[in-house]
């Protein structure tokens, strides 16, 4: 499929996700400019507080974005307000800059006729300063809204939308045609967005300053204000008419969540449809949510209500159990503690083990003799793991793998989600980690190696559901007891495989299934 048949198929999810990008950017650069501006002025006069000010500005700008995102979840929780929070506090600083140099920089001959002329401080501030100085507060207005555009990629990362749903979903199933779609909407969004600010700080300037014909000038001024008039009423209309979040009015609502690979998406979708099927239930889909922990602090807070994990994952990583290798006891436990210490319930496990697996290409363990994970002992030294972040960080990874089995890897790089399939393809790791259902690992037709000491744990997947939402919606336990035994693991590698290789989407493919084997109408 090339990049002009993608956008035809799916320019309804684009536009909407295109929608929801600029709401957001504008909600953000408008709380921005209330905050940012009014401080400006503040430091303007109370030159004390101008640094440290300032200087609190600098840091949030220096905070990496990720890293920002993750202290406000255990705050905020996920979507919209996390995201838009971030975004207007690395959006403050160029606004509180241009507008404490703009005013500062007034010729003080100026101020000193206005207060001749019998103007108050107030007087002064309002009708010559801030007039004055808006060229220069519309410029750092201009920079925090392109750089806002941007930035706003990642309410993806926690279920805000936006296209960078698109762009993130397109690295995971190494698709350059839906990376495409998310990115140059968006530059083009950037672009529009520059242009019109540019406009306006035109027009803020004093007709006096500006160079060229008078006649010229009132002209272009007009054309100017009918075209930032019609972008305003474009975006009023679409506020109008949509929301900034997907809030509903309904008495029965819960929530879904998942994290952010291909499996997870296909189950989110699988789970809302199932439930909005059989029962009166609206399922508000807050996909695409990033690891373990991210979905995990999110049930905490209340921000979902169910979502797929994993019964290694929830042993080793949530409970911080050392890896065994028991199917049942890791289940029970987990069952369990989850219901005794974090009031979530466990439902039944489903049917198929997406356990971790190590990855080789065909060729490297056919000139190596590699069958079991065993088997690197022999060349640990020479190789080059590419593995994710969760990977390489927790005890049922790298660590705890490379003790059981004595070797240790040369070197070791982090890579997430597809590209390390890539950097695989292309030679630049000779080893990489994967989960045994991936559908990746069809596409790039990999070799796994066998788990001969058995040092991963069993990975079935398990509904986990807050203990408020079961004892509200005790229908969704006989709902999910039902499914468990269609998703094996030959089921869920083809699934996969259909989003992964064949370019469909998680929905589709969600619906496609459940229609097939009758679970939905």
């Amino acid at each position: 499929m090339n990049f002009w048949n993608y956008i035809i198929s799916n320019y309804p999810q684009i536009l909407s996700l295109l929608i929801e990008h600029l709401k957001l950017t504008a909600v953000s650069v408008g709380l921005a400019i209330l905050i940012g501006v009014p401080l400006g002025i503040f430091i303007s006069f109370a030159a004390k507080a101008s640094k440290p000010i300032l200087a609190v500005a600098n840091v949030i700008q220096a905070i990496p974005s990720m890293a920002l995102l993750g202290f406000m979840i255990p705050l905020l929780g996920i979507g919209v307000i996390p995201a838009i929070v971030a975004v207007v506090l690395y959006s403050l600083l160029p606004i509180i800059k241009n507008t404490y140099t703009g005013i500062d920089n007034i010729n003080p001959q100026t101020l000193e006729a206005a207060k001749g002329i019998g103007l108050t401080p107030f007087q002064v501030l309002t009708k010559v300063q801030i007039p004055l100085a808006l060229p220069v507060i519309m410029a750092g207005v201009r920079i925090a809204s392109v750089t806002a555009v941007g930035l706003m990629t990642m309410a993806a990362f926690i279920g805000a939308g936006g296209l960078g749903y698109l762009v993130f979903s397109g690295i995971r199933t190494v698709n350059n045609n839906q990376i495409l779609a998310g990115a140059i909407p968006a530059c083009l969004l950037a672009l529009m967005v520059d242009f019109l600010i540019g406009l306006t700080e035109k027009l803020v300037t004093p007709v006096s300053l500006q160079k060229g014909d008078a006649s010229v000038k009132k002209k272009s001024r007009n054309i100017q204000k009918a075209m930032l008039g019609a972008a305003a009423m474009l975006v009023a209309a679409i506020f109008l008419f949509t929301s900034v979040g997907n809030v509903s009015g309904e008495a029965r609502t819960l929530s879904v969540g998942s994290k952010d690979f291909t499996e997870q998406e296909i189950l989110g979708n699988m789970v809302a449809d199932l439930i909005e099927d059989r029962t009166d239930i609206t399922v508000n889909r807050k996909l695409s949510l990033g690891g373990s922990q991210v979905c995990f602090a999110a049930m905490k807070t209340g921000d979902i209500d169910l979502y797929i994990d994993y019964s290694g994952t929830s042993y080793t990583d949530i409970l911080k159990h050392p890896p065994i290798s028991d199917m049942e006891q890791v289940y029970q436990t987990v069952k369990e503690e989850y219901k005794e210490q974090l009031n979530l319930e466990v439902l039944k496990q489903m049917s198929f083990n997406n356990t971790y697996t190590l990855a080789v290409t065909k060729e490297m363990a056919e000139k190596y003799h590699l069958d079991k994970i065993s088997d690197l002992a022999k060349i640990s030294d020479t190789l080059t793991s590419g593995t994710t972040f969760e990977f390489s960080n927790r005890e049922d990874g790298l660590s705890g793998l490379q003790k059981t089995y004595g070797f240790q890897i040369g070197k070791r790089l982090t890579l997430d989600s597809a590209p390390r399939y890539t950097a695989l393809g292309s030679g630049e790791v000779d080893v990489i980690d994967a989960f045994s259902t991936d559908g990746l690992l069809k596409k790039f037709d990999l070799k796994t190696l066998e788990d001969d000491k058995n040092f991963f744990p069993p990975y079935f997947a398990i509904p986990v559901i807050r203990a408020e939402a079961l004892e509200k919606y005790p229908e969704i336990a006989g709902i999910m007891e039902e499914l468990a035994p269609f998703l094996t693991n030959e089921v869920m590698i083809e699934l996969n495989y259909k989003v992964d290789e064949l370019q469909q989407t998680p929905a589709a493919v969600s619906q496609e299934f459940l229609k097939e084997n009758g679970l939905i109408s």
